[in-house]
């Protein structure tokens, strides 16, 4: 190990003091982008991480090879001048570090240096406490098919789902769109299959001479989203299940910032099919337990205050950030990203594409065995989102619990399997009632009692 060590530090120290004695302006961390692409330096987590490949650990190799030469009992016999061994070790290193060199070059400097020598290609890989952190330059990037919009070349727009507009109470419906035409809110009415309100960045393009129609420019979903509840609404989601859904599938949509709007229905609560103390404490849930972000109002033009105030406060806080797509596919839902935003207490500029984003939240789409499975675990009273995805992490499909209760060796082991899972971000464990009731629902023969 340590001369593992002392040859990643003898690799580095040579390139940077190379770069340094040929003149550039630039520091060592200039190549670190050519060492990636010469498979010399591997770039993992986030913040960057680096670490020496096997490539590069043999290239460090032979770097400490040739510096030993110089000193050998070869260069003790000849008689040299200071010039011609100062000239004679340039030419040395700079012929192995001529990382810009096509690879047919380096198999030719491979085969002078060791003629008689012939090494199978070996797999790529990171040697374990070779990690050093920094900001290099002109890494490339994971996505390629990312896009960005500059500043000023997007403007914020308020997407309206078609449902709030259209059917159930008209009056009030109407008087939602009159009132974003009356405090000049930019807003289009379109079918969202998550939420009610959400935001987007959308590129400013200018009619192209000759055609008839206006180009459409892209969109990038901003991370606010809201879903608006009023009272009776609240009581029927409750009743029906949709409630608890609505809030798993805000979670998983890709956006970071959910929202839930509340509107009070004042002495209209007190004749709806649950109490009001029922409905109070689910808001209260919602906003303590599941974490969601609650905003309270009395009716649909608080409801319209808040959406404008919200809007331009986002032209605002995103005037000057250039905007960046990324695929939830390739780069998963940002959650680091989410913390390092979260620490810097600025805006995330890595957004989801409005065509990704309501695909991926179609609500009646082709669904995984895990997902079903989720949603499953989720109809068991007490098991939140957050528990859900606790147990999917270890046990991703029903096959692999029900395999993992018949390893139990009796019936107090499979009681209590679950019990010591940790969920959410305070890692609470889950609790042996819950794990009784979970295998219950999946080992009980016959009806439940």
């Amino acid at each position: 190990m340590e001369c593992l060590l002392r040859c990643t530090d003898f690799a580095m120290a040579t390139v940077k003091r190379c770069i340094m004695d040929l003149g550039s302006k630039y520091t060592a961390w200039s190549s670190v982008s050519t060492l990636i692409q010469k498979n010399l330096v591997m770039k993992t987590h986030n913040p960057a991480r680096f670490s020496l490949t096997e490539d590069g650990l043999a290239l460090g190799g032979r770097l400490e090879s040739l510096e030993g030469t110089k000193d050998g009992p070869e260069g003790d016999r000849e008689a040299r001048s200071e010039g011609d061994e100062e000239g004679e070790e340039e030419e040395g290193v700079a012929a192995v570090v001529d990382l810009t060199a096509s690879d047919d070059d380096e198999e030719k400097e491979e085969d002078r240096l060791h003629p008689t020598e012939t090494c199978a290609a070996q797999p790529r890989s990171v040697v374990p406490g070779m990690f050093f952190s920094g900001k290099p330059q002109n890494v490339p990037s994971r996505n390629p098919n990312s896009w960005s919009l500059l500043p000023g070349s997007y403007e914020i727009i308020l997407c309206v789902d078609f449902i709030e507009t259209t059917g159930g109470s008209k009056h009030c419906k109407q008087e939602l769109v009159k009132e974003l035409q009356r405090n000049g809110v930019s807003f289009d009415v379109r079918k969202l299959n998550v939420g009610d309100f959400l935001w987007v960045a959308r590129e400013k393009v200018s009619p192209v001479p000759g055609q008839l129609r206006t180009p459409v420019g892209r969109e990038l979903v901003l991370d606010y989203i809201i879903e608006r509840k009023r009272m009776d609404d609240l009581c029927g989601s409750i009743i029906d299940g949709r409630f608890r859904e609505q809030k798993f599938r805000l979670k998983r949509c890709g956006l970071r910032k959910p929202c839930y709007l509340v509107e009070e229905c004042g002495k209209a609560a007190s004749h709806l099919s649950l109490p009001e103390t029922t409905l109070q404490q689910a808001i209260i849930n919602t906003q303590v337990i599941d974490r969601f972000f609650v905003k309270r109002v009395q009716d649909v033009r608080e409801s319209v205050a808040y959406l404008t105030v919200m809007t331009r406060y986002l032209n605002k806080l995103y005037q000057n950030c250039t905007l960046t797509c990324r695929s939830r596919e390739l780069e998963g839902d940002g959650e680091d990203e989410e913390e390092e935003v979260e620490e810097r207490g600025s805006p995330s500029c890595s957004l989801i594409s409005f065509a990704e984003f309501n695909h991926g939240a179609i609500k009646n789409k082709c669904q995984t065995v895990k997902e079903v499975f989720a949603r499953q675990l989720m109809q068991v009273s007490g098991l939140s989102g957050d528990k859900a995805a606790a147990i999917l992490e270890l046990y991703s499909t029903p096959l692999s619990l029900l395999t993992a209760y018949e390893r139990c060796a009796g019936e107090t082991e499979k009681e209590k399997l679950l019990s010591s899972i940790r969920y959410g971000k305070l890692k609470r464990n889950l609790g042996p009632a819950l794990s009784r009731t979970v295998y219950q629902l999946y080992c009980t023969q016959g009806a439940l009692t």
